[in-house]
């Protein structure tokens, strides 16, 4: 009996994501972190998957994305790697990692690599950092930038307002993006920006620009798989589209589990040994 060979993934790589943006084709990426959901996000063909420091606010509860550590930002990469055959999978840089000393920075980034098996590392900051990125692109790791609002500096700015409103701010940002593309990074996330500027910068570098709530003229789009899942119900900014209405399927599904307990018609007998 002939067996039609299985095709083979193709990985995606910084590579792959260049020709994307050449091509004009939209690059999809979304957040993920653990095995189980990572491994679905992967078979349905996601370009990139984030293991993002929002795991501080949807998996641990916190109220900003400070608190989580590098162990626990690589015990996540760890579990979606293990799941992944596909996908890029970048990992943010958390939250004093990096920050103000590029030695620290490089390692951090090194023990992501080594110690996830991880294909990238992201960071937030535009000049500050500048001195961070080529160090760590210098020792063989690539970079994917992130400006606009930067979660991590949340208590800077006081507020997760859209930024770079003023002509002040833009034309920080637009700088900022030249900087990190002349450093080596192979592509920049802009978080919640106006939608015009953010073509503007997709525009100018030659790097993929990923948006989250920075309009559609840019390369592609990012967004929290467990708010566009409708598994968290308390973030709704505009730029967030639910596809489902999970919190509730799954209470539903729970509370019909609980009454079937409850009344004995869990387990039946063709339930049973």
């Amino acid at each position: 009996m002939s067996v039609t060979p299985t095709k083979p993934i193709k990985r995606v790589t910084v590579h792959t994501l260049e020709e994307m943006k050449q091509r004009g084709e939209k690059i999809s990426m979304l957040t993920a972190y653990d095995f189980s959901l990572a491994k679905i996000v992967d078979d349905a063909e996601i370009d990139i998957i984030l293991v993002g420091d929002s795991a501080s606010n949807v998996m641990a509860g916190h109220e900003t994305t400070l608190p989580i550590t590098l162990d626990q930002m690589i015990y996540h990469a760890s579990s979606v790697i293990r799941a992944v055959k596909r996908a890029l999978v970048v990992v943010d840089l958390p939250f004093g990692s990096y920050q103000g000393n590029s030695k620290e920075a490089l390692v951090s980034s090194i023990r992501i690599m080594k110690e996830s098996g991880a294909h990238a590392i992201k960071l937030e900051g535009g000049e500050e950092v500048v001195e961070s990125v080529k160090r760590i692109i210098s020792a063989g790791v690539p970079v994917m930038g992130h400006l606009g609002l930067t979660p991590q500096s949340i208590y800077k700015f006081g507020t997760y307002a859209v930024r770079a409103v003023e002509k002040d701010e833009a034309d920080k940002l637009i700088k900022d993006a030249q900087i990190l593309q002349e450093a080596g990074c192979f592509a920049i996330v802009l978080e919640k920006i106006p939608a015009e500027l953010a073509a503007q910068v997709a525009a100018m570098l030659t790097i993929p620009v990923i948006g989250i709530g920075a309009g559609g003229g840019v390369d592609g789009q990012v967004l929290v798989l467990h708010d566009m899942l409708g598994i968290n119900k308390d973030f709704s900014p505009r730029f967030m589209r639910r596809y489902l209405n999970l919190y509730d399927q799954i209470k539903d599904s729970v509370e019909h589990y609980i009454a079937d307990v409850k009344s004995k018609n869990f387990p039946n007998v063709g339930e049973q040994y």
